[in-house]
């Protein structure tokens, strides 16, 4: 019998997304051989975490389903113990990189990673906290029963449980590295209210993360595509795709890994929308199979969002991540040139290889990103209020933004450089986890 990981990372009261990914959890047990690891990685202030107790202590008791809540000071206990164990080079920073004191969506599904491996659980799925499942007939679509259908297999058995497959012969031996879909509803940046202002700043906008030598064509298709995930049109009939995954048609709130994932770690970048999405792009240069299904989650927007502080907040992660598309796209046209040779002979990951490439981008001329700050200026005071507001604050912020985006590069390539020995760690230290703390 396997064990899975199913996640969940949140930072916010979601009770109701606690109850529904334990669902998730009892349906897993109950249609495939496996014993499931719910994992609650919950960074959320006392009050909130202790609504979450209750909510996880209402969970149904099933067979085979082990819940683990863990709150940040027992995640940097289990963190504090691998790290020292790993005798990694800059520990403190590892260990800041790993629980930053600032939001990284990159870190909190890193220490999924590592916590999964001390579990011994082959595989993690990922799920969001302000997201929901889709119905049928008043019926959840779980998308856990398409990856487990297919995550780990050969791709040449896994062929016989989809709906069709467009991957290569050639790549029928190697395993299934990813399982995802995308979602329905709203847009997964909080952006729409910019295309409703004007839709050409919002194309200015959004085309920022293009690289800069793609047409004005390559960049308006992009924009046409970004952030939109699966559109809108309501789950009806399962379909499953085993093919190498286009990065564009999923999306970190519906993802499993197997393998991939005890290779190379997320970006740990704070405060940077997209961050977490490298592992995406990693699979499908390799050549590594994968499975898109259509069992999309429903997303949408927290109140919290909507408020002043919200609005700062995130348009300076997504200030950030136009920022970090710099070293990305240079990250990723180098894997994408490198394709299979990112393997290693037994056809894992060279973690050493990625490692490379983002050391090598931090040596960009970074007046490619003084341009997209300009163009951010311009479009944002063009908008007015709290938009011009919001470019008076990234004014004061130029410099710092800019060396941030560097400096979280490096950070990766560390990780990166490290993250094998923190997973040889973390799976010899699966006794010191109980059912739901560290021992």
């Amino acid at each position: 019998m396997r064990r899975i990981c199913l996640t969940l990372p949140t930072n916010r009261a979601c009770p109701q997304t606690i109850a529904a990914i334990g669902e998730e959890a009892a349906y897993a047990v109950a249609h495939f051989d496996v014993e499931a690891h719910l994992l609650i990685l919950d960074s959320s202030d006392p009050a909130t975490f202790a609504e979450h107790t209750l909510a996880v202590r209402a969970l149904p008791d099933v067979p085979r389903v082990v819940v683990h809540h863990l709150d940040e000071p027992a995640q940097r206990d289990f963190l504090r113990r691998v790290i020292d164990k790993a005798d990694v080079a800059k520990p403190e920073l590892v260990l800041d990189l790993m629980l930053p004191d600032r939001l990284s969506y990159g870190a909190c599904t890193n220490r999924a990673f590592l916590i999964a491996a001390a579990l011994g659980c082959e595989s993690v799925h990922r799920r969001d906290s302000d997201s929901r499942y889709q119905t049928v007939d008043g019926e959840p679509v779980f998308p856990v029963h398409h990856e487990l259908m297919s995550l780990g297999r050969p791709a040449k058995e896994a062929a016989h449980g989809v709906t069709e497959s467009a991957l290569e012969p050639r790549h029928a031996e190697r395993r299934v590295a990813m399982v995802g879909s995308s979602f329905v509803g709203e847009l997964s940046v909080d952006i729409g209210e910019i295309h409703r202002l004007d839709p050409e700043v919002y194309y200015d906008v959004v085309s920022l993360w293009a690289p800069d030598h793609w047409t004005e064509a390559e960049k308006r298709d992009l924009v046409d595509d970004s952030f939109r995930g699966a559109g809108s049109a309501p789950f009806e009939r399962d379909h499953a795709l085993l093919t190498l995954v286009d990065p564009m048609r999923v999306d970190m709130c519906n993802i499993s890994f197997h393998d991939v994932h005890e290779r190379v770690p997320l970006p740990p970048a704070t405060d940077t929308i997209g961050s977490d999405y490298f592992l995406i792009h990693l699979v499908h240069d390799a050549a590594l199979p994968g499975v898109l299904h259509n069992r999309n989650i429903v997303n949408y927007y927290t109140a919290e969002r909507r408020t002043d502080a919200g609005f700062l907040a995130y348009q300076t992660r997504f200030a950030k991540f136009f920022l970090s598309m710099l070293y990305f796209n240079h990250i990723y046209d180098r894997m994408a040139a490198a394709g299979e040779a990112l393997l290693d002979d037994r056809g894992h990951v060279r973690a050493s290889v990625v490692a490379g490439f983002a050391r090598e981008s931090t040596g960009l001329d970074q007046a490619g990103n003084v341009r997209r700050l300009d163009r951010l200026d311009t479009a944002y005071r063009s908008l007015g209020g709290r938009y011009a507001e919001f470019a008076d604050h990234l004014a004061t912020r130029r410099e710092r933004l800019l060396d941030e985006a560097r400096s979280d590069i490096e950070d990766f390539a560390l990780l990166t450089e490290a993250w094998e020995a923190l997973v040889r760690v973390s799976k010899a230290t699966g006794p010191l986890l109980t059912a739901g703390h560290p021992a």
